[in-house]
């Protein structure tokens, strides 16, 4: 099939023809914003083809002729996706955002089309009600109970008046979804603080300042300084800038992203976005959004939600209170008399680990240049693993900034190609993840299909004659998305929906978390923790600091992620929509825990990416329940004496990293650790008890 491009010369669709590149990742190069449109079209279109060949199948419905054929049945469209939708986060444009709120409610009518076709559902459910005489595998029989509940979860079983309404439901939250994110990035994209004079950049390190100064001589302020309220530049300067009042305007631009009075305010989103998954869910038969969305994880209700929260919640606020005694404590030390507010947290909270543990984060992240950091990872791969990594230079890249490694068992059997791309740009949105342009899998012909993943991060880029370092936050951050990255490559299922990351929101961060653990451990700093000018490893005195300041500031680290976990999930509770605004919601959220002043939400709401635009909507605890089953396992490999045990990790690789989705994920957890976890582990761990 060919299509007319703007210059009226007849030019191939690439992602209608078969991509003759290595190991068939995307032509980038090829790939025009005129081709998405199109080849979403056709992708829907040979979808819908395939689902009512399904129908229109005159045997009786059988696993194969359903339920894998279903599976099988969006290919082309998944394939254009998995490339759009990458692309227009991490190298967005005007027109890329303009296609995405186009193709958006498109997408949406489609996916409701088939899940809410009452003959396909009436072949689901016949081969659903045969289960107990079916003889399927394990990894069948959960993608069969998975679809027949995705279908019921997903209106199948409603009467056709309500699907008509749950259908128009979808198609909004499919375009507020999208325009809250959007508007996140236009917001952070507005922002910059020009400082004119030098005095202002009092306190901050030098290599912050140089990146400062380089963002001002690219767009043409010579002889200035921009700072933005990327993390990169923006926690720098909350925890090293002296300039009080400096560091209050960053500050209370970093949570009011999203809260501005400009066309890019989500407050109005958040409304209705939250007044339609009420709706919605009470369509379901759900009394809440967090009720619905819960059932389905490890967690299984609300109400162990809550009860697990609050443990933390409680455990942590005192240990929070005390951190906020020995800032203020300093503060009034030097004769100032302002109250410890929120954007002197980390300014003061530096300040007392150089006076407590001599540990000055500008010192360590001498030794975390970028690449040591990544050939660490690489090693820590290799012992646990047998891994090894090889980079690529023929294979295509969306940006300039993005690499590609080959990824090859011990014995050079390739396994799969990793994307990196580490620097934050304008057309990118802020955070890092994880993610793919190809999900393993086995095709229709017996094909082991081999994955492309991509590690996408914001850290602070080189300049000049300084290459990128890292503070350790964000080598732990480069750490944990490369443990989702090997969630997706070491995946060996057979069934697309079931490859890699497939698994329940609150399962999916343990194979990230996990290698946080071997990020700090003084056996594996001392691997890759190098001078960036000296070569020299890190000392052991400076190790030793690090680990003694391991559990300093955990009770600030924990409140700070748990009020937003609370929000999340006050947000989720509510059983009835009344309007309201962002800030009174967000202050009777504060007053219902006894939130502390001093501390505000990791994310606020108009800028909470996770719950508002991503899939983590009353499931944002998800990392801190992760975290529970992460301390649990690493400390599976403390006990054997050795990190990097190979029976320890080849259970871990074999029950957890490879199995994707084909396994209920508690299950999948007791397979390798012979237990389920406690808590206690994370408790000591955060030094929240001894």
């Amino acid at each position: 099939m060919a299509f007319y491009a703007c210059t009226g010369k007849e030019e191939t669709n690439p992602f209608l023809t078969t991509w003759e590149t290595p190991q068939g990742v995307p032509p980038f190069n090829l790939i025009k914003n005129e081709h998405y449109m199109p080849a979403f079209e056709e992708g829907m279109k040979q979808q819908n083809e395939k689902i009512e060949a399904i129908i229109n199948n005159t045997e009786a419905p059988s696993f194969e002729n359903t339920i894998v054929a279903m599976d099988f049945s969006g290919e082309l469209l998944k394939k254009v996706a998995s490339v759009f939708f990458n692309l227009n986060e991490c190298n967005t444009s005007d027109e890329l955002q303009a296609i995405a709120m186009e193709v958006a409610p498109k997408l949406s009518a489609h996916s409701d089309n088939i899940v809410l076709n009452a003959q396909l559902f009436e072949r689901v459910k016949a081969v659903y009600e045969q289960k107990d005489s079916l003889d399927l595998t394990e990894a069948e029989a959960k993608l069969l109970e998975d679809t027949y509940k995705s279908f019921v979860r997903n209106g199948a079983a409603l009467p056709a008046d309500k699907q008509e309404r749950f259908r128009e439901i979808n198609s909004e939250l499919s375009v507020l979804t999208l325009q809250f994110g959007q508007n996140v990035l236009a917001d952070v994209n507005q922002f910059k603080l020009v400082i004119e004079n030098e005095a202002d950049l009092a306190g901050l390190p030098q290599a912050v300042i140089d990146e400062a100064a380089a963002l001002a001589n690219k767009e043409g302020q010579e002889g200035k300084w921009i700072f933005t309220l990327q993390n990169y530049s923006v926690m720098p300067f909350l925890t090293y800038a002296e300039n009080r009042d400096l560091r209050e305007l960053m500050g209370r631009a970093y949570i009011n992203r999203g809260n501005n009075d400009n066309e890019y305010n989500n407050g109005k989103i958040i409304n209705r976005i939250i007044e339609l998954r009420i709706e919605r869910t009470k369509l379901l038969g759900y009394s809440s959004y967090a009720e619905y969305a819960i059932e389905d994880r490890m967690a299984g209700s609300v109400e162990r939600v809550e009860s697990f929260t609050k443990q933390l919640w409680d455990a942590a606020l005192p240990v929070a209170k005390n951190e906020a005694a020995q800032l203020q404590a300093m503060i009034n030390a030097e004769g100032k008399d302002f109250k410890l507010a929120f954007w002197d947290w980390r300014y003061y909270a530096e300040k007392v680990r150089k006076e407590k543990f001599a540990l000055d984060e500008n010192e360590l992240r001498q030794y975390f240049e970028i690449n040591h950091v990544r050939d660490g990872i690489f090693m820590v791969a290799n012992k646990l693993y047998g891994l090894k990594f090889e980079q690529r230079f023929d294979v295509p890249v969306y940006h300039q900034d993005a690499t590609v490694w080959e990824v090859q068992e011990a014995d050079g059997t390739f396994i799969g190609l990793l994307y990196m791309d580490m620097y934050p740009r304008e057309s990118k949105r802020s955070g890092a993840w994880m993610t793919s342009f190809r999900d393993q899998h086995v095709d229709l012909e017996g094909n082991f299909v081999t994955p492309v993943i991509s590690l996408v991060c914001n850290f602070t880029k080189p300049v000049g004659d300084t290459p990128s370092l890292l503070t350790f936050d964000e080598v732990t951050t480069f750490f944990h998305e490369f443990g989702h990255s090997l969630h997706g490559l070491l995946s060996k299922v057979k069934l697309p929906s079931q490859s890699g990351t497939s698994v329940d929101h609150d399962f999916v961060e343990l194979p990230s978390q996990v290698m946080e653990n071997w990020a700090r451990h003084p056996e594996v700093l001392k691997m890759y923790a190098k001078h960036y000018q000296t070569g020299e490893v890190i000392p052991d005195e400076l190790i030793e600091k690090l680990k003694a300041a391991g559990s300093f500031n955990q009770g600030f680290e924990t409140v700070e992620f748990m009020a937003s976990a609370l929000l999340d999930m006050e947000y989720h509770i509510l059983t009835e929509y009344t309007p309201f605004e962002v800030k009174d919601f967000e202050q009777k959220v504060k007053d219902k825990f006894n939130m502390m002043d001093e501390i505000y939400f990791r994310h606020g709401s108009t800028h909470f990416q996770h719950i508002f635009s991503g899939g983590y909507s009353a499931g944002y605890y998800s990392y801190i329940w992760a975290g529970v089953l992460d301390a649990d396992a690493f400390e599976a490999f403390v006990e054997t004496g050795d990190l990097f045990d190979q029976e320890t990790a080849r259970k871990f690789r074999t029950e957890v990293l490879e199995r994707g989705g084909t396994r209920d994920a508690m299950e999948m957890y007791k397979a390798f650790r012979g237990k389920e976890p406690g808590i206690e582990p994370l408790l000591r761990q955060r030094g929240l008890i001894k």
